[in-house]
């Protein structure tokens, strides 16, 4: 061993002769004269050469050939051949201090060359070759010194850059520390010679990976050395010494060394087929060391322990290769080539051996592999996986306990990097050729989990078998944790930041590789092309895991009912129609039952048999014995059971055989039933029941004459005999596995099954015999088919949307195992893992959108808190509520519903926390009046803790004592209804484990909900608001943390966005309406308690303009004032929104909307309280704060309106009636006095300003036309009221505002007004077809408040004229729709009212203006004259008796139809109705003749001739109208008889007609009188003429002489006049005045117009001088006449 350790290297470096002096001087100290009397020479001679002074060289020539940095050549070969006499000479003594001083030589790099080049020709190459190799030969001298002494040197020839050792040196290398661990007798020295192999192959590679001598290594640690078996890791001094060792061997290696010269030898390798020499030696050396682990113990000597050793050896430096192996492993072909041929066949052959460090060590390798190399190794993983994992995973029942735990280590290693997850299950759970490894993972995890099956044998022991439910929890929980880590990844979720210790798996792997069909690599990131091939979306991989999951089931059918797994293939396309597709499905697709292909082709339906036909025609027997060819065509099926599908199938096969070779037999009969006899003669010779075998005689005595008659050859019936007897023709292996394990056999999908059943998987041997050479060849056949396809594709994804793929296969198995450890055990490692799981899956399925998974989750999660049984409850319960508080503040913007559970949970916890606390349930507050509750909370405050035992024996305590399912609402229900001491004792001490978690964790979800997003607040929302319905609606217990919480809840989320804000309030008005009409009384005050406070915070916000989110908030409030049946409820209400305007009056806009709906409601209301409360409040909101009102919306100011009606509507206060009235008069001068002046757009403010644009006014709502006519509709709509002073007040109201804010208003305005405020009074549902009104006595409009409303509406059109003329015409139509009512009460009112009309606007009428009036009172007056046609029409078929006919008709007639007493007694109504009609008919019309007089009287000035010309029309109109009525002689027979019936007087039709008549003469001499001009134009004289005559002749007529007249004339003799009768009397009597009339006009005419006029009066005037008068007035004027007018005319 060297005396002292060298200087760092980062020193000065001393010179190669102060290195070697003084070890020649040792040597030759030590050497013995006689034996090595040469070594002693040459080690002076080189002493001397040294010491000469010439000998030193301090720069030599790079072309020198000295091995010796710093010497000559001479000196050096002189020291070199000193150190090599004394390495060869096997002295101990010797050899050290040469080897000291060449480990010297090495460290300071003074020693140059090529060690390893032994065939080299030059000189010094071969003197560094003899150096190595005698400093190999030092380790062989079985002596510990020398041993440790090799190693350093061999390990500072490795480290020191400045000489290559290559090739067969460093394979010598190798050896040696190969040779030493295996046979040194040192336990430390062994230790040392691995960890120096070890630190050998670090230093090779790690200058292969830079491709570059002068690299910085690190050094190993026995922490990397895994074989436990190693007995001499039990020592710890042993191992002390040896990491001791390693680390003086490799002191420095970190600290740069600059200037340090590189060897030539390096820079002179020549590159063999594109790799560098330094790379063609690691290539060599990983190659020798693959070859070094498939070693295997020879049959003689199966017990070799050496051999094993150096296996295991060879095993964990392979190991370390591969861990340590860098990006260029996987980018060169040549190293990836070296694992696939030699490193996995290493695998292979070792994988049959059973030692469990052999084991571990494969799995590790394995996991190296797959984590740096799996995307080159995709088929390589796709065996070894089910290999080595998979088939020690599945065996739950008897597997080896260290080698499952060494498969769960590794699966938890592999899972917890979640790149190699996602890859495995896109590679190969969605590839159709490749085992679904994701899936049968995580179902063996599961497997294991949930244990031994009860009633199994096992070899296991219950701690092992527990050991083992753990460990697979484990696995669960970090696949599903390694899931969701990359999913985050992926979507950018939180701050994602992979723990060292989580990443350390592929730390050095690039997942981003893709390998294509021809290996070469691809870089995902930096493909730009979305088209490629190799790269992998998740829509393909979802494409292709549905045909794999569809082919399987196809699989799957066909296994059970061959038939139908034909036609579901078929139909779903995954096979042909024809039966060669079926055929080549048959033959080639794996996982196929071997007797359920057998039973198919031996069908007798016409489809299978083509099938079957198919099947032997794709084979080629050509050139195949007869039993090999029997061989071939049974290794796919497996023959049925049934003699006829045997037939069948033989049949075919000596059919096809005899083609293939058709000089076998004489015909295929001969092959048939040769091929039956091999058949039977298999059957017979294996099959244990036999007992009697059939001996070769037999079998050639049973197939003579078989050929045609002949007998086939002894010999080769001999033959086919021995072959079938020692070789049994075997059907598949799979085809005695129940049919039920078929579709998850991995081995069988991958066409394995013969391969595997060669390997010996015993476990009890711990033989070094590897794997048979079949096994090998099969496999290598595997790898070299697959290698060619397109599956062969390493694919890698990034979409997340593949994780949906993944839970749909993992999310039951987890659910399962999870559920079934977390009920079932008490450990709290497994539950933790299983918790941690439980979160992971809710994190995966919420973000992945997958809402049944997710639920489900939760929804286990939440059962196992057992909050609803905590009598029951455990510390793993605790924790799992633990776990829902984590998942509600870690995924709570993914639960969505799932929310609802977690919540549930809470409420639970909270309930049994105050329970725990002795405090006072919630129910003891809302079962009891309001004022109590309040004066029990101050109570409560100040109960002591001592008063907990004491409430613990309160009902709700009882209740949760019992407990009840998770999902009722209620603990059960008198299920037991005494609860034991210990139950309590057990309750409180469960409580008390609640104590873990406090308080402000429960906050902390509901203070912390202001950061969940959008759709996750909503969510949250809703199903705080679901739970808390079900709290308050519990018959039994209502609580109400989860109301009080959802107040919280709106006040942090408050300040939300508005979108956001109103989908949240949404669902929140909902329930508070819902709950607000709750049954319970105190449930709903405390709710719309809460509802106030929210409203209180919320509006301390202001709102803009034109926003409806206030009214949106305070509708709770109205919907619950509506629809509430509890006065308590609905007084409350009231109370609420008047605290809240009185207290945030300035920033309520909207919410105006609200509060004047819950007013108005109030109004309504049949309780006068709140009544009165109400309109308290509205007379407050009108006096103080009306500017509020009218700066928001207009339709703020509607609704206050039609509160205030509603009010007048009150049935307890007419007083609060008529103030509602009269503050629609204040809210008028309000808004005249806030300037709410309602202009054209365009004006200059002026009231009377007109402008064109008017006709736009109403467009533009700056112009607040909108808060004016609300008001005045309101008030038009009170005037229909059925209560006389409401209509009454409420008229006069609606027109003194227009009176007296009229001014304010545009021209556009009052049109409006007119049209949808005026008009509409006088309008109704009856009215007539030409849209005028039609009142009637039953009218709710009676007389009083029509006569108010039209004299207010002449008022303020007269007062408003110059605005609204042009709605002139509709007003007078108005006006005079009063004359056309059949009352006289009305038209009078309506002719006063046109006549102050006219009055007012005469000055200001045109001459148009004029007219459209007369002619419109034309039109009215003209539309009275349909009364008398309806009375003609009424009395038409009425018969009136004669008084003196009373009973003599009736006697008359006894016998007969007698007059029927209720018709007479009908008639007599219809005639005294009829006369009373009549009457006011005549009296309606001179009212209107009148009216007409008055109006010419009036307005005499103003009228020209047209106007003269309607007004006289009315008046010849109303006369003529008069003698209509005059002349119907019939109707006037039956008033008399009636009037004489009725004891009534008769109508005054002849007055009627006489006034008529009379006025219109007078109007027609005055306009002849006033205006001759006129009356010129109009012809007034011959008007009057023809009225006159018109007269007289009616006089005569009556008299009884004018129809004699023309007879009289022709015939002048005399004859006899009857006097007139007592009617003609009186009727002559009372037209006297009018003739009168008429003869005092015709004699005032002047002699002109009297003369032109004579010859049509002469006749009538004699013809007075004959008939009889009722006065002496009459002959007197007609004697006037005839002296002063017609005397004169004759006398000249």
């Amino acid at each position: 061993m060297a005396s002292s350790s060298p200087a760092p290297i980062g020193g000065t470096s001393p010179s190669a002769g102060r290195v070697l002096a003084p070890a020649l001087d040792r040597i030759i100290k030590n050497a013995a004269w006689r034996k090595h009397s040469a070594l002693v020479a040459a080690a002076k001679s080189a002493l001397d050469l040294l010491s000469s002074p010439t000998s030193p060289i301090p720069n030599p020539s790079p072309t020198s050939p000295s091995l010796l940095l710093g010497l000559p050549a001479a000196a050096a070969d002189s020291c070199l051949h000193a150190l090599l006499l004394a390495l060869e000479s096997a002295s101990p003594k010797v050899a050290d201090p040469a080897l000291d001083c060449v480990s010297k030589l090495l460290y300071h790099r003074l020693l140059v060359g090529d060690l390893g080049a032994a065939a080299a020709s030059d000189s010094s190459s071969s003197s560094a070759s003899r150096l190595l190799t005698a400093v190999l030969s030092c380790g062989a001298l079985a002596d510990d010194a020398m041993e440790l002494s090799t190693l350093r040197v061999l390990v500072a020839a490795a480290r020191c850059p400045s000489i290559a050792i290559r090739g067969e040196g460093l394979g010598q290398m190798l050896k040696t520390c190969y040779n030493i661990y295996l046979s040194s007798g040192s336990g430390a020295n062994q230790l040392c010679a691995k960890l120096a192999l070890a630190q050998v192959l670090v230093i090779v590679f790690a200058r292969v990976e830079v491709d570059s001598m002068d690299v910085r290594v690190r050094t190993v640690s026995i922490a990397d050395m895994m074989d436990m078996s190693d007995r001499n890791l039990n020592d710890s001094s042993i191992v002390q010494v040896a990491q001791s060792f390693i680390n003086e061997a490799m002191e420095g290696s970190d600290v740069p060394e600059p200037g340090t010269p590189v060897a030539p030898a390096e820079m002179d390798g020549k590159e063999d087929a594109g790799l560098s020499k330094i790379r063609e030696d690691g290539l060599t050396l990983f190659k020798n060391l693959c070859k070094l682990s498939m070693k295997f113990s020879t049959p003689d000597n199966p017990e070799d322990q050496v051999l094993l050793r150096g296996k295991v050896l060879s095993l964990e430096l392979l190991k370390m290769v591969i861990d340590n192996a860098g990006a260029f492993w996987k980018t060169n072909e040549k190293y990836l080539g070296a694992i696939k041929q030699y490193l996995c066949l290493s695998l292979l052959k070792n994988s049959a051996l059973s030692a469990m460090s052999i084991f571990q060590l494969l799995c590790s390798i394995f996991v190296g592999l797959l984590s740096r190399f799996r995307s080159g190794l995709k088929e390589e993983i796709g065996i070894f996986f089910p290999m080595l994992v998979l088939r020690v995973l599945e065996n739950v029942q008897q597997p080896s306990f260290l080698q499952k735990m060494t498969v769960l280590n590794l699966l938890e290693k592999i899972c917890k990097e979640s790149q190699v997850i996602i890859d495995i299950f896109v590679n190969y759970d969605c590839d159709v050729d490749a085992p679904n490894i994701f899936e049968r993972v995580v179902n063996g995890l599961l497997k294991t989990a949930l244990g031994v099956p009860p009633g199994s044998t096992t070899t296991l022991t219950p701690a092992q078998d527990q050991t083992f439910r753990i460990e697979s929890v484990k696995c669960l929980a970090t696949i599903i944790k390694s899931m969701g880590s990359w999913m985050d990844q992926q979507l950018r979720i939180g701050e994602f930041s992979p723990k060292p210790s989580e990443a350390s798996l592929n730390s050095i792997d690039n997942p981003n590789i893709l390998v294509g069909e021809d290996g070469s690599i691809v870089d995902y990131e930096l493909q730009t092309d979305s088209g490629s091939a190799d790269l992998s979306g998740a829509s393909s991989l979802e494409q292709r895991r549905a045909y794999k999951i569809e082919l399987q089931k196809g699989i799957s059918l066909f296994n059970r009912k061959p038939s139908k797994g034909i036609d579901f293939l078929i139909k779903s396309n995954k096979i042909g129609h024809s039966p060669e597709d079926i055929a080549s499905f048959l033959r080639n697709t794996a996982g196929l039952n071997a007797t359920m292909i057998g039973d198919y082709l031996g069908e007798r339906d016409e489809f299978p048999i083509k099938v079957m036909h198919a099947y032997a025609d794709a084979l080629n027997f050509e050139g195949m014995d007869f039993g090999e060819a029997i061989r071939y065509y049974l290794r796919g099926f497996r023959l049925p059971g049934e003699a006829q599908k045997i037939d069948r199938i033989m049949e075919k096969f000596a059919e096809r055989y005899c083609k293939c070779n058709p000089n076998s037999f004489t015909s295929a009969d001969t092959a048939y039933v040769l091929a039956y006899s091999v058949i039977m003669l298999n059957t017979d010779a294996h099959n244990t029941m036999v007992k009697d075998k059939m001996s070769k005689s037999d079998f050639i005595r049973n197939n003579r004459g078989i050929d045609d008659g002949k007998d086939l050859p002894e010999d080769y019936l001999s033959t086919l005999y021995d072959q079938i007897v020692k070789n049994e023709i075997k059907m598949s292996a799979d085809s005695s596995v129940p049919q039920s394990k078929q579709p998850s056999s991995v081995i069988k999908l991958l066409g394995l099954d013969n391969i595997i059943n060669l390997v010996n998987w015993k476990q009890a041997e711990d033989k070094a015999l590897g794997a048979n050479d079949l096994l090998i060849k099969n496999i290598q056949e595997k790898f070299k088919a697959k290698s060619g396809k397109s599956e062969s594709t390493f694919h890698v994804i990034t979409d997340s949307t593949i994780l949906r793929f993944m839970m749909e296969v993992c999310w039951a198995p987890m659910m399962a195992a999870f559920s079934v450890t977390l009920d079932q055990s008490d450990d709290k490692a497994a539950t933790s893992q299983c918790l941690q799981g439980f979160r992971s899956a809710v994190h995966v399925t919420a973000v992945m959108c997958m809402q049944t998974q997710r639920d489900a989750f939760v929804t286990s999660v939440a059962k196992f808190t057992y909050l609803h049984c905590a009598a029951d409850m455990k510390q793993k319960n605790v924790d799992a509520v633990k776990a829902i508080i984590s998942i509600a503040i870690e995924d709570g913007d993914y639960l969505q519903d799932s929310w609802e559970h977690v919540l549930t949970c809470l409420s639970r916890f909270e309930h049994l926390h105050l329970l725990g606390e002795g405090a006072p349930t919630d129910a003891s507050f809302l079962t009891v009046p309001l004022v109590e509750s309040e004066d029990k909370t101050q109570k409560s405050s100040t109960t002591t803790a001592s008063k907990r035992t004491n409430a613990l024996q309160n009902p709700a305590v009882m209740a949760a004592v019992r407990g009840g399912s998770y999902d009722s609402t209620t603990a059960k229900n008198n299920a037991s209804p005494l609860v034991s001491p210990e139950q309590i004792n057990s309750f409180i001490s469960n409580i008390n484990l609640l104590d873990q978690i406090g308080i402000f964790e429960l906050n902390h979800i509901f203070a912390h909900s202001q950061r969940l997003n959008s759709d996750a607040i909503v969510a949250f929302v809703k199903a705080l608001c679901k739970v808390s319905i079900t709290e308050l609606h519990s018959p039994t217990e209502p609580r109400i943390f989860c109301l009080t919480k959802i107040v919280e809840i709106a006040h942090y989320n408050m300040n939300r966005i508005r979108l956001v804000w109103s989908h949240i309030w949404k669902v929140l008005s909902d329930f508070f309406v819902s709950v607000g009409l709750s049954e319970n009384l105190s449930v709903a005050i405390f709710v719309m308690d809460s509802l106030r406070q929210l409203a209180m915070k919320f509006l301390e916000r202001e709102e803009l303009a034109n926003y409806n989110f206030q009214n949106e908030f305070l509708r709770p409030f109205a919907v619950v004032m509506q629809k509430s049946n509890a006065s308590e409820v609905r007084e409350l209400v009231v109370r609420c929104i008047s605290q809240m305007v009185l207290s945030r009056v300035n920033n309520i806009k909207s919410g105006w909307k609200s509060v004047f709906t819950v007013f108005t409601a109030a109004a309504a209301d049949d309780r006068k309280s709140i009544v009165l409360l109400a309109f308290e409040t509205m007379e407050k909101i009108v006096r103080d704060y009306f500017p509020y009102i009218t700066e928001t919306e207009t339709t703020t100011f509607t609704d206050c309106v039609k509160c205030l009606i509603t009010f007048t509507s009150s049935k307890f206060s007419s007083d609060a009636s008529l103030n509602a009235i009269a503050f629609l008069r204040f809210c008028a001068v309000k808004l005249a006095e806030e300037g709410f002046v309602c202009h054209e757009k365009d004006t200059d403010h002026q009231p009377n300003n007109l402008d064109a644009s008017d006709g736009n006014a109403t467009l533009h709502k700056d112009d607040h036309v909108y808060f004016w006519v609300p008001l005045l509709a309101g008030l038009a709509r009170l005037t229909t009221d059925t209560r006389p002073t409401i209509r009454k007040g409420a008229v006069e109201v609606l027109f003194d505002i227009l009176k007296d804010h009229g001014h304010l208003f545009s021209q556009s305005f009052w049109r409006n007004i007119f049209e949808s405020v005026i008009y509409p009074l006088f309008s109704v549902d009856s009215s007539t077809p030409n849209g005028h009104i039609n009142i009637t006595e039953d009218d709710s409009w009676n007389s009083e408040t029509k006569t108010v409303a039209v004299k207010c509406l002449v008022d303020l059109y007269i007062t408003f004229f110059d605005v609204m003329r042009p709605e002139l015409s509709r007003v007078t139509s108005v006006v005079l729709n009063f004359i056309r009512s059949p009352y006289k009460q009305s038209a009078s009112t309506g002719l006063s009212v046109f006549q102050r009309l006219t009055e007012g606007l005469a000055s200001k009428l045109s001459k148009e203006e004029w007219k459209e009036i007369l002619l419109c009172f034309k039109e009215s007056s003209v539309h009275t004259f349909v009364v008398f046609h309806k009375i003609v029409r009424m009395m038409q078929d009425i018969e009136i008796p004669d008084r003196n006919e009373s009973y003599s008709e009736a006697e008359r007639y006894s016998d007969h139809d007698i007059y029927n007493e209720d018709e007479e007694e009908a008639n007599m109504e219809t005639a005294s109705y009829a006369i009373v009609k009549m009457k006011n008919h005549m009296a309606q019309q001179l009212l209107v003749v009148q009216g007409i007089v008055k109006l010419y009287e009036m307005h005499r000035p103003s009228f020209g001739a047209e106007h003269m010309g309607i007004i006289l029309e009315m008046l010849a109109a109303i006369a003529s109208h008069a003698s209509e009525v005059s002349s119907e002689s019939t109707l006037h027979m039956k008033f008399h008889k009636a009037c004489s019936l009725l004891e009534v007087s008769e109508p005054a039709v002849i007055h009627f007609e006489n006034e008529s008549y009379q006025c219109y003469l007078k109007l027609l001499q005055a306009l002849l009188h006033d205006n001759p001009s006129v009356s010129e134009d109009m012809n007034i004289e011959s008007q009057i003429m023809l009225v006159s005559e018109k007269i007289l002749r009616k006089y005569l007529n009556c008299a009884g002489h004018e129809r004699s007249n023309d007879v009289s004339c022709r015939d002048p003799a005399l004859h006899w006049v009857l006097p007139l009768g007592t009617a003609k009397k009186e009727e002559l009597s009372a037209r006297t005045s009018l003739v009168l009339h008429v003869m005092r006009l015709l004699g005032g005419l002047e002699r002109d117009c009297f003369r032109r006029n004579l010859p049509l009066f002469f006749p009538l005037l004699t013809n007075l001088i004959r008939c009889e008068h009722r006065t002496e007035e009459v002959q007197l004027a007609l004697y006037d006449i005839f002296q002063s007018s017609i005397g004169p005319i004759i006398s000249t």
